[in-house]
C-alpha cells in the first residue's frame, strides 16, 4: 500500500512539473516574438566619437536605421516625428559605480510640408513645441532620404563645457538615440502604445580619456 501511494505521489509531482514547464514555455512565446519584432526595428550606432576641444566637449555619431512603414506613412500624412539623442557623462570610479556628472539632449523634428513638397528638420536642445519651433535651427530637403541622412548624422554636437568635466579623470559617455513617441499628437500616442513597429532605439558607449599633459 505504501508503494502504491508513493507511485501516485511521484506521478502527480511529474505531471505538475510538466505543467509548470509548459506554462513557462507558452508565457515566453509572446516575449520572444516581441523581442524579435523590437530587434527588427531597432537602430544601430555605426560610429561614435567624443572629443575634447579647446572650447567644448563634442560628440559625433553616425546612425543606421530604416523607417518602419507605419512611421513613414504617418510622415507622408503630415504627422511630424521627433527624434531624441541623449549623452550621459559618467566619471569612472574604480571603487564604486561610475558617477553621472552631466547630461545633454538633442531634439530633432522631422516633418513633411505638403504645400512645398519638401521635408524639413528642426534641431534644438530641448523639446520642440509650436511656440519654440521658430527658435530651432532648421534645414529643408527635397526628399525624405536626404532629410533622414541628416537625422542619422550628428556632427560636433557640443555636450559640455571643458570646465564641466575633470580633465585629469577618465569619463564614459553613454549615447542613446530614439524615436520619441511622447511628443507625438495625443491620438497617435494612444494608438502606437506597445507596437514594436514604432520602436527606433540605439545605444552605445564611448570612453573619454584624461587630457594629455601639456
Amino acid at each position: 500500500m505504501t508503494g502504491f501511494f508513493s507511485r501516485c505521489l511521484k506521478n502527480a509531482w511529474l505531471e505538475c512539473a510538466a505543467g509548470v514547464v509548459c506554462v513557462c514555455l507558452l508565457a515566453s512565446l509572446p516575449l520572444q516574438a516581441q523581442a524579435a519584432a523590437t530587434e527588427a526595428t531597432s537602430a544601430e550606432v555605426n560610429q561614435l566619437l567624443v572629443e575634447r576641444k579647446p572650447d567644448s566637449i563634442v560628440l559625433s555619431a553616425a546612425l543606421k536605421f530604416e523607417l518602419p512603414p507605419p512611421v513613414e506613412d504617418a510622415l507622408h500624412k503630415g504627422v511630424p516625428m521627433f527624434f531624441v539623442a541623449e549623452a550621459d557623462v559618467y566619471r569612472a570610479r574604480w571603487y564604486w559605480y561610475d558617477k553621472k556628472v552631466l547630461s545633454a539632449e538633442r531634439h530633432v523634428r522631422l516633418a513633411f510640408q505638403p504645400l512645398t513638397r519638401r521635408w524639413r528638420i528642426n534641431v534644438a536642445s530641448g523639446a520642440i513645441t509650436a511656440s519654440s519651433l521658430g527658435l530651432a535651427l532648421n534645414q529643408s530637403f527635397d526628399s525624405l532620404a536626404d532629410a533622414l541622412a541628416a537625422v542619422k548624422r550628428i556632427s560636433n554636437w557640443k555636450i559640455a563645457e571643458p570646465g564641466d568635466i575633470d580633465a585629469e579623470q577618465k569619463h564614459n559617455v553613454e549615447f542613446k538615440f530614439r524615436l520619441d513617441l511622447a511628443q507625438l499628437p495625443r491620438p497617435f500616442q494612444i494608438g502606437v502604445l506597445g507596437q514594436a513597429d514604432w520602436n527606433i532605439f540605439a545605444t552605445s558607449m564611448q570612453t573619454l580619456p584624461p587630457q594629455a599633459p601639456k
